[in-house]
């Protein structure tokens, strides 16, 4: 038997899955992005000082565009300066769309593999048409996307044998978030405490996303963010649907009432990732569709009532709205494994996926 086997075999029997072992693990990858943006922090400081661009456009696909959502509001509040997500299909193709005439933009694309090759060509057709810097985030350090860049955020230990993104996901946030916690020295401080922070989450609350995500009862999941949050929530119902084939959606909070809730019942899991700003407006959403009939999760930093929803997980994690976005991630992620599991799927292998998308024609 070879060492790999040897590898494989052990990894199944104490995880049951890749998927499973890089979820629960994905906390050393947090460590490792902060150590990544630490031994680059001087070059960061230096761009968020000098801004040699007039906005930041964030890019990405699939997942990694999900980061981008929840990546460019962080930059604007963060920086000051006007920041949008772009799917790189749409930087690629439609460029006029996405770029002013006059505008200086920074380029942040963010690639698990750094070989997408939307992202590779949006960000090659970036490089010829604007003069700005070109920044990366990704997990692997010689791949065609880091050669672009002028500035890359490479977390090797975010890298997965698992085609659905948790760890990586999560340590690129990371990365991205402690970069721009640099822009405010003491938010990049307080930040070295989610390691810790990510694996006391799992362990206090992992029998309770196996519950759920075991409930055949529950027929369709709603995830519900707003502000920084929206992103995420996009982020947890891809995962929802990549893995497990579930009826999945992702809505802003107050839009979720136009119209949406139409579709809440008592087969029905609504989801909220509460924000600090608006908390209790949020809350009244999710008193109002259980009072539909559907069953209600609020992830939050601070503790909910069991009169406004069902199900809660609460952070206190000291952390400023800005630095603690991970957090929401790995109860997300381990609910979408175990319905993928109740539904007979194999998160390792899901269905039609696979890592790397190249378009036609190309290899």
């Amino acid at each position: 038997m070879s060492n790999e086997t040897q590898l494989t075999n052990s990894i199944s029997a104490e995880y049951e899955s890749h998927t499973l072992r890089e979820i629960l693990t994905q906390s050393t990858a947090w460590s490792a992005a902060l150590e990544v943006v630490a031994a680059k922090k001087e070059a960061i400081r230096a761009l968020w000082k000098a801004k040699p661009f007039s906005e930041v456009l964030v890019t990405g696909c699939g997942s990694t565009y999900y980061l981008s959502q929840a990546v460019a509001p962080l930059l604007q509040q963060q920086l000051g300066v006007r920041a949008r997500a772009v799917p790189a299909s749409e930087l690629l193709f439609f460029p006029a769309t996405v770029v002013a005439p006059d505008s200086k933009p920074l380029l942040l694309a963010i690639s698990r593999s750094g070989h997408t090759t939307e992202t590779i060509r949006a960000t090659q057709a970036f490089k010829k048409h604007h003069n700005g810097p070109v920044v990366t985030i990704g997990c692997y350090p010689e791949a065609e996307l880091v050669g672009l860049s002028d500035l890359a955020l490479i977390i090797d230990d975010g890298q997965e044998q698992s085609v659905v993104q948790t760890r990586s996901f999560s340590a690129m946030l990371v990365a991205a978030q402690a970069a721009t916690a640099l822009a405010h020295e003491p938010q990049f401080e307080r930040m070295q405490t989610l390691p810790t922070l990510g694996e006391q989450l799992m362990t206090a609350h992992h029998d309770l996303a196996q519950r759920l995500g075991e409930d055949k009862h529950i027929e369709r999941f709603y995830f519900l963010g707003s502000g920084l949050q929206y992103g995420l929530a996009s982020e947890a119902n891809l995962k929802m649907k990549e893995m497990s084939l579930s009826v999945s959606e992702a809505f802003h909070f107050m839009e979720f009432r136009h119209g949406p809730m139409s579709m809440v019942n008592e087969h029905t899991l609504v989801v909220g990732l509460l924000s600090d700003h608006a908390r209790d407006y949020e809350l009244t959403v999710l008193r109002e569709m259980r009072a539909l009939g559907g069953q209600t999760l609020a992830l939050a930093e601070q503790a909910v009532l069991t009169t406004d929803v069902d199900f809660s997980v609460s952070f206190n994690s000291g952390l400023s709205e800005a630095n603690r976005g991970v957090l929401y991630l790995p109860f997300l992620q381990l609910l979408g494994y175990y319905r993928a599991r109740a539904n007979g799927q194999t998160p390792d292998s899901p269905h039609n996926l696979t890592a790397v998308v190249v378009l036609d024609g190309e290899k």
